[in-house]
């Protein structure tokens, strides 16, 4: 949902009003600990760094049957399973390769250990590659052995052994994903990345307000949805999430003490800070208790943040450093100034601004210099979000219809501006993935608000969320 209260947005209904702020960690997330990785033991191929390739130039073609259970009893069953279908997902995912649907395995003998794969009949359903895996409980919990087959030579070009638990076997499968990517495409995987986002799926409602207003917790997920979990418990709205560079901490604007404030909670440490305290006083850098502050966004190097305030008596753009203090004013102007995204470099700023009549897109510098408009022909431009590494363009949405908007991408290199989402619903709150090859959103085409992800070309559109309504995403690091 679009966060722009200060502009007038007929026909689209706003997240915030001018007047309240965050949470505090839930009872859950302040029990939570670090997710337990799986530990790799030292990689054993036997054609070290071979990347498999299709001879014709065509995709590499993979198969990723179930993993085999070493150890008969149904627990462990079902964790090779798991593990099959999962990586089978997260390659898939980044489309670097062909996988062969596993519909078409059934008449190929299930092999029993890496030793007795029938090569020939893998090759006969057209595979380059075969990725082979073991599950056998241990006292400890389960270890996890993986290869991946050149078909054409039955040789091993990747192998890795891990030991953990058996608690979330879908961790395994994310780190097989990411690490084969990185070993034979030299692509970042999001296999084990996380989505925060808010929703009202809890069907509370706001305590001591005249009107009954439903609240809104922030939830993290997987890159693929699956262990939802929700983060804040406060009967608030609690609303655009931002993850740290380091992914162990969430800032976000919580309407907790009234007006909206901004804390961040280190989600494992069970930890939880304001950032922008507020107090009775004229001074810009301290807010009064009315004061708003919203979207925070952290530098790239997780030392700063960006927000908007009202504190001088506008909507204006401020940088604070991660414990609050040395807060700056980095735009001036009597017109709103709101929701901020860094450069990569850390060294500018993109922001929304109706200086020129409707919102548009400008980015100036952290110190506050050099701005530059960047949005030309758009109507209305919301929540932009500066792509990663290698890209440089800035996704964003923009009214497309009376009360619809579209998520379109702004590229540096051209300047010129390409559309990702076509009216199929309103979609908005674009945030990019780690390695800048999918962006998550917020849309209503499915009816209720939910967060989908895209290919950073349009394609592979995916819903994320089911229940509730749910707005707002940010992508972990």
């Amino acid at each position: 949902m679009m966060i722009q209260s200060f502009f007038n947005r007929p026909n689209t209904r706003a997240v915030l009003t001018l007047g309240a702020a965050v949470v505090a960690l839930a009872t859950l997330g302040a029990r939570q600990q670090p997710p337990q990785q799986p530990t790799p033991a030292p990689q054993q191929p036997t054609e070290l760094s071979a990347v498999i390739k299709n001879g014709g130039g065509a995709p590499t073609r993979l198969a990723v049957p179930s993993f085999i259970a070493l150890t008969s009893d149904a627990e462990t069953t079902a964790i090779a399973k798991t593990i099959g279908q999962v990586l089978w997902d997260d390659l898939n995912y980044e489309r670097e390769f062909e996988l062969i649907p596993r519909d078409t395995y059934a008449t190929i003998p299930a092999a029993k250990s890496f030793t007795d794969v029938p090569m020939d009949r893998w090759h006969e359903i057209g595979a380059d590659g075969l990725i082979v895996g073991t599950v056998e409980k241990t006292g400890a919990g389960i270890k996890v052995q993986v290869r991946l087959f050149r078909i054409a030579t039955g040789q091993s070009a990747f192998g890795q052994e891990y030991s953990g638990s058996g608690a979330n076997p879908r961790v395994y499968a994310h780190t097989i994903s990411d690490e084969i990517h990185k070993q034979q495409r030299n692509l970042n995987g999001v296999a084990r990345t996380k989505l925060a986002f808010d929703s009202d799926r809890d069907g509370e409602r706001m305590g001591g307000t005249i009107e009954q207003r439903s609240t809104k917790e922030i939830y993290i997920a997987d890159y693929d949805g699956e262990n939802q979990k929700r983060i804040t418990v406060n009967k608030s709205l609690n609303i655009t999430a931002a993850w740290s560079p380091d992914g162990r901490s969430i800032a976000y604007t919580s309407y907790r003490h009234g007006a909206p404030s901004i804390f961040i909670s280190n989600i494992f440490a069970g930890t939880m800070e304001e950032l922008t305290k507020t107090a009775p006083s004229t001074d810009s850098k301290t807010p009064r208790a009315s004061d708003s502050n919203f979207l925070p966004q952290w530098s790239p190097d997780g030392t700063r943040l960006c927000f908007m305030s009202n504190r001088d008596g506008n909507p204006e753009i401020y940088v604070a450093n991660r414990d609050g203090s040395n807060v700056r004013r980095i735009t001036t102007h009597p017109a709103g100034d709101v929701s901020c995204t860094w450069s990569p470099s850390g060294t500018q700023i993109a922001f929304v601004s109706d200086r020129s009549g409707a919102p548009q897109l400008y980015i100036v510098g952290a110190d506050g210099l050099g701005l530059t408009r960047l949005s030309v022909g758009e109507s209305y431009v919301d929540r932009p979000t500066w792509s990663p590494p290698p890209y440089n363009e800035i996704a964003f949405a923009a009214r497309t219809t009376s009360a619809g908007f579209d998520i379109k991408v702004f590229d540096f290199a051209s300047g010129q501006v390409h559309a990702l989402t076509f009216g199929e619903g309103t979609n908005e709150s674009p945030a990019w993935a780690p390695n800048g090859r999918h962006l998550a959103f917020s849309s209503t085409r499915a009816g209720k608000w939910q967060i989908f992800t895209v290919g950073r070309d349009g394609k592979n559109v995916r819903q994320i969320t089911r229940s509730g309504n749910n707005y707002q995403p940010a992508w972990s690091k």
